[in-house]
């Protein structure tokens, strides 16, 4: 038995997982066979496993510069990504704090927004969340997330938030409740992730929403948190999901595209506003976080790497043909399947089971009946979705779409 205890994994039911022995494009090769990456290794792999330009910037930084604290040093590498992330997200956000997961780049925003109420002698500390939203594992982003099954046991430990209704339709529900809690002038902040809500079930929203949303921000002065860390670097058909509705965050959290999904690496953005509450000849108001590997070189190297494919490559073509491919393919599916749905590149639908939900019995064996077709698809319940690599090929989404059809309830 492998001393390896694995994430999201029931070590109690599920058979010993295959071994990875190799990637390559939108494939993983294993010891039991190839697998079509049908999820981007959890949202993380853009451009491809293995890709060319990001694998020889690893290995040229890793010939001469590793791991430097960055508590009073800094490197190239961090300075030149902090750059270009400035010039590709929405406008205002000019401050790059590094970390090194989607989790802990969320933690960082929750703290500088409330950090910047301290700092502005106001006793705001509220923050308003969507309900099924999931932002993290660590305590904090655990608090802002839907409380279930995944945080039943950890509840004791978790601080209160408000929470607004999925925005349905027209999400109006969703901005008259918010409209109430930011009048109230006691909230600090709403963290969201624009329009498309991932481990919650692939729950899809409206622009529009999004757009009133941060207008009710700017009424009442509450800072709005946008996590990006699944929806950014082109997963729903533009760079940003906050470009659909064309605004801008005053924080921004990105991480599992930000490499292309080779190394861990994370980046929280913030407007000068929040950064020059912290900046101050007094101590006390200094920006209090920070992890062993900050700013790793080498991963801020392979992100750097990963930026300029989107600088010198026809991404927004790639990404409008894949967008294309998924629909197509969705227009296929038949009356097994029901809230058939799409946002760019992200493709979902609910397979009609007797009990639905994240624990429905449907979604392992969904799994493993993909798994055998050579498929690697992770069904959240009997909601089904394919997110996958941006050099998929249309025969890859076939085989992709096949595996989920041929599958008998």
């Amino acid at each position: 038995m492998s001393a390896v205890w694995h994430p999201f994994f029931q070590h109690g039911t599920e058979p010993a997982p295959p071994r990875a022995v190799g990637t390559q494009g939108a494939h993983i090769l294993t010891d039991r066979g190839p697998l079509l990456d049908g999820i981007s290794s959890w949202w993380v792999v853009t451009h491809g496993h293995n890709q060319p330009q990001i694998v020889e910037a690893i290995r040229e930084t890793a010939g001469r510069l590793d791991q430097v604290i960055f508590a009073g040093l800094t490197h190239d590498p961090a300075e030149e990504l902090a750059e270009a992330l400035v010039a590709m997200t929405p406008a205002g956000l000019d401050h790059v704090f590094y970390s090194d997961s989607g989790s802990t780049a969320v933690e960082v925003a929750l703290k500088m927004a409330l950090g910047y109420w301290r700092h502005e002698g106001d006793g705001r500390h509220r923050i308003a969340v969507i309900e099924d939203s999931y932002h993290g594992d660590t305590i904090g982003t655990m608090s802002v997330g839907e409380r279930g099954v995944f945080n039943a046991a950890y509840d004791p430990l978790m601080f209160g938030v408000d929470r607004l209704p999925f925005p349905e339709g027209d999400g109006a529900a969703t901005l008259v409740a918010f409209e109430a809690l930011a009048a109230s002038g006691r909230m600090a902040a709403i963290i969201l992730e624009p329009l498309v809500l991932g481990a919650g079930g692939m729950r899809m929203y409206a622009p529009a929403v999004l757009a009133g949303l941060r207008a009710i921000c700017d009424r009442h002065d509450v800072l709005m948190i946008a996590d990006e860390v699944m929806t950014g670097w082109g997963r729903t058909g533009r760079l940003w999901a906050c470009d659909h509705a064309g605004v801008a965050p005053d924080i921004l959290c990105t991480s599992k595209g930000l490499t292309g999904g080779v190394v861990p690496l994370a980046a929280t953005l913030a407007s000068g506003r929040i950064f020059d509450a912290h900046r101050s000849t007094d101590r006390r108001r200094t920006f209090y976080h920070s992890s062993s590997y900050t700013a790793n070189p080498i991963a801020c190297a392979a992100a750097l790497a990963q930026v300029r494919l989107w600088q010198a490559s026809p991404m927004q073509a790639r990404l409008d043909a894949l967008t294309a491919m998924q629909a197509e393919r969705l227009a296929r599916l038949d009356g097994r399947f029901t809230n058939i749905r799409q946002c760019g590149t992200i493709a979902a639908a609910d397979l009609v089971v007797p009990e639905g939900g994240y624990l429905s019995e449907v979604g392992p064996r969904m799994r493993a009946h993909c798994m055998d077709r050579g498929v690697l698809l992770r069904p959240l319940g009997n909601t089904v979705y394919v997110l996958p690599p941006y050099c998929v090929t249309g025969g890859d989404l076939d085989a992709a779409w096949e595996a989920v059809t041929s599958f008998e309830v």
